[in-house]
């Protein structure tokens, strides 16, 4: 299964993606990869799957980007081989994008959950973001603009997670609630039909 979850800056969103992955051994998130250079500090294949420009452009003319966007001159994305990567190791998939490429990636695979983490309103994530100690006024302000834009799209993903200050265990609880429920669904068991004959056509 493929879980993407999006969410405000100060939503939480990636600590929420961080339990979840030191909860359970049943989920795995996605790298994305850029095609800007690696920075000090970072490891390929863990903070991104760094490719060359040319590389990037062509998994997208050959089908090897799922979606992409380009920022400042660079391409940011998801490749393919991360839902291959899942399927061969038997897991459930997590991406943690964007709402534009949440919706890119809904268009190609209509069975991928998309759920939206936000804080509980924009009082606190102003507050949230004012005690990272990282951003400007001008920049809360202008991610707070971009927070009305994204939960635009609320209507287009499937649960909303809201992420209460100081309960991040309630928040992870309600993932895997939703998880649960979409293992449920009756269209994704549907082996269970000829599982349930099995025995009987072997006259047991």
């Amino acid at each position: 299964m493929v879980f993407i979850i999006s969410g405000p800056a100060g939503s939480g969103k990636g600590t929420v993606v961080g339990e979840i992955l030191g909860r359970s051994d049943e989920f795995i998130c996605a790298v994305s990869a850029t095609s800007r250079p690696i920075l000090k500090g970072e490891v390929d294949g863990v903070n991104y799957h760094y490719i060359s420009r040319e590389s990037f452009e062509e998994k997208i003319k050959s089908g090897g980007v799922v979606e992409y966007t380009e920022y400042c001159g660079n391409y940011y994305g998801t490749l393919v081989s991360e839902f291959e990567r899942a399927e061969q190791n038997g897991k459930h998939l997590i991406l943690e994008i964007e709402v534009d490429g949440a919706t890119q990636i809904k268009k190609k695979y209509p069975h991928a959950v998309l759920v939206m983490v936000t804080p509980p309103d924009a009082a606190e994530q102003r507050r949230r973001l004012f005690d990272r100690g990282r951003d400007t006024e001008e920049s809360i302000a202008k991610r707070l603009r971009r927070a009305s834009e994204e939960l635009e799209y609320l209507n287009q993903y499937d649960y909303l997670v809201i992420n209460e200050t100081g309960k991040i265990n309630e928040a992870v609880d309600n993932f895997f609630a939703i998880a649960r429920a979409e293992e449920l669904r009756a269209n994704c068991t549907v082996e269970f039909k000829n599982k349930y004959f099995a025995n009987s056509e072997k006259g047991e």
